[in-house]
C-alpha cells in the first residue's frame, strides 16, 4: 500500500467551504466567540479534512484540459463498469446498467422522491436518532413522518423490530428511509438484521429508500451489506450511494441511485433538472476505478483515530461509555453525564468554552439527548487538540 499524508493540515479558508465559512450562521446564530478564527477546531459537518486522492485530481486535470464544460450526461458504459466493479468486488453485488441513474446528491434525491412514490396523505417511517434530512424529506413534501426509536443498550444500537412491524402495518405508512450504515450511531447493520427488516418491508409492500452513502467507510475488516443483496427481486427498493463521503467529493454533486422500477426510473429521468456535473462524473469514475488503495489507507488512519479517542474517553471522560462505531468517520458520544444540568445550547457551550464546533441532539430529530456528533476525519493533531479542549470544558481544568 502506498503512503498517504493524512497528517497534512490544509488551509480551507477562501474556498467557500461550508465547514469553514458557515458554522456561525448555521449553528451559532451569529454569536461572537472568544477565539481567533484560526484557532477554531471544526468537528461538525460530515466532510473530511483530508486531501482528495491524487488519482482523482489527475483525472480532473485531464478533463479540465479539454477546455469545454457544456451540458453533460453519462453516454457510455465506462462509468457503470467502474461503479459496478467496485460494488461487485467489495460487496458481491451487481445490477443492470439501466437501473443506474444520477442525482446531484442523496439529500436532493430524498427531497424529490416522496412525491414520485407517495400519495399526499401517506407517511414516511424513519428510525431515530436520525440524520436530519430524513425528517426534512417528509416535511418538505408535506408528508407525515413516523418515528421508530432504535434500542440503545450501553451505547450500542439495534432496530426495534416489534415497533417497526407495528408502524409499518399502518396502511398509510408506505415509505421507509433506511440509513445503512446508520448515521449518527455508526451501526453497520448485520445480514441477520437486514433480513428481518426486509421481511417487514416485503410483508407491507413498502417502498424502501436505502441511504448507503457511508457504506465504504467501515472499520478495517468489516464489510458493508447493501440491502439490495437481501432484497434482490424487490422492485420497490431505491439504493442511494455516492463517492462524496468516501473520497471527500461532496462539492462535485454526483450520487448514484439504483432503481429497479422502470416506471419510477422514467419519472426520475424526466425531471427538468440540469444533467450531470462534468468534473463530478470524471472524479467519481476515477475514484471507483483507482481509489481502493487510498481508501484502505484512509480506513487504517480512521481506525487509529477512533482507537485514540476510545482510550481518551475511557481515561478522561469514562461516563461517556464511548464505543468505536462500526462505520462512518463520525463519533456518536454521550456527554450527558458531564453536561451542566441547566444547559440549553450544547453547540454554543462548546464553541465558547472550547473553540470546538460540533453537532448536538437538536440536529438528529429525537432520542439523542446529551449526545454530540464529532467528525474524526481529520489529522491526528487536530483530533487530539479537539478532544483535549472538550475535556477541559467539561471538567473545568
Amino acid at each position: 500500500m502506498r503512503q498517504y499524508n493524512f497528517d497534512e493540515i490544509i488551509d480551507r479558508k477562501g474556498t467557500n467551504s461550508i465547514n469553514v465559512e458557515a458554522y456561525g450562521e448555521k449553528l451559532l446564530q451569529g454569536a461572537e466567540l472568544p477565539w481567533k478564527e484560526e484557532d477554531i477546531i471544526r468537528m461538525w459537518v460530515a466532510d473530511m479534512e483530508f486531501a482528495v486522492p491524487e488519482v482523482i485530481l489527475e483525472a480532473m486535470r485531464k478533463r479540465i484540459d479539454q477546455k469545454i464544460f457544456g451540458y453533460t450526461g453519462v453516454f457510455d458504459s465506462n462509468y457503470y463498469d467502474a461503479f459496478v466493479a467496485w460494488n461487485k468486488k467489495r460487496y458481491g453485488w451487481e445490477f443492470p446498467e439501466e437501473h443506474l441513474v444520477f442525482s446531484p446528491g442523496i439529500v436532493p434525491a430524498l427531497l424529490q422522491l416522496p412525491t414520485m412514490i407517495m400519495e399526499p396523505d401517506e407517511k414516511i417511517l424513519i428510525m431515530t436518532p436520525s440524520y436530519g434530512p430524513f425528517k426534512t424529506a417528509g416535511d418538505f413534501n408535506r408528508r407525515e413522518v413516523v418515528y421508530s426509536p432504535l434500542i440503545n443498550k450501553d451505547n450500542f444500537y439495534r432496530m426495534d423490530f416489534d415497533d417497526l412491524r407495528e408502524k409499518a402495518a399502518d396502511p398509510k405508512t408506505t415509505v421507509c428511509i433506511l440509513c445503512n450504515p446508520h448515521n449518527p450511531t455508526g451501526r453497520a447493520w448485520s445480514k441477520e438484521e437486514l433480513k428481518i427488516f426486509a421481511d417487514i418491508m416485503r410483508k407491507e409492500n413498502m417502498w424502501v429508500i436505502s441511504d448507503e452513502i457511508h457504506g465504504d467507510l467501515l472499520r478495517s475488516g468489516l464489510r458493508h451489506i447493501p440491502l439490495a443483496t437481501i432484497m434482490e427481486d424487490y422492485s420497490r427498493l431505491i439504493t442511494c450511494m455516492a463517492p462524496s463521503k468516501t473520497f471527500n467529493l461532496a462539492a462535485l454533486m454526483v450520487s448514484n441511485l439504483i432503481i429497479p422500477d422502470e416506471k419510477l426510473r422514467t419519472k426520475w429521468n424526466n425531471r427538468t433538472l440540469v444533467k450531470e456535473n462534468a468534473l463530478g462524473i470524471v472524479a467519481a469514475q476515477a475514484a471507483y476505478s483507482q481509489g481502493e488503495d487510498w481508501l484502505k489507507a484512509l480506513q487504517a488512519y480512521l481506525d487509529e483515530n477512533f482507537r485514540f479517542a476510545k482510550e481518551f474517553f475511557d481515561k478522561h471522560l469514562p461516563l461517556t461509555n464511548f464505543k468505536i462505531p462500526e462505520a462512518t468517520y463520525l463519533a456518536w458520544v454521550d456527554l450527558g453525564p458531564y453536561l451542566p444540568e441547566d444547559l440549553d445550547n450544547t453547540i454554543l457551550f462548546f464553541a465558547e468554552k472550547a473553540g470546538v464546533i460540533l453537532e448536538d441532539e437538536s440536529m438528529f430529530v429525537q432520542d439523542a439527548k446529551g449526545f454530540v456528533r464529532l467528525n474524526f476525519a481529520c489529522p491526528k493533531a487536530m483530533l487530539k487538540e479537539g478532544l483535549e479542549r472538550i475535556r477541559r470544558a467539561l471538567t473545568e481544568e
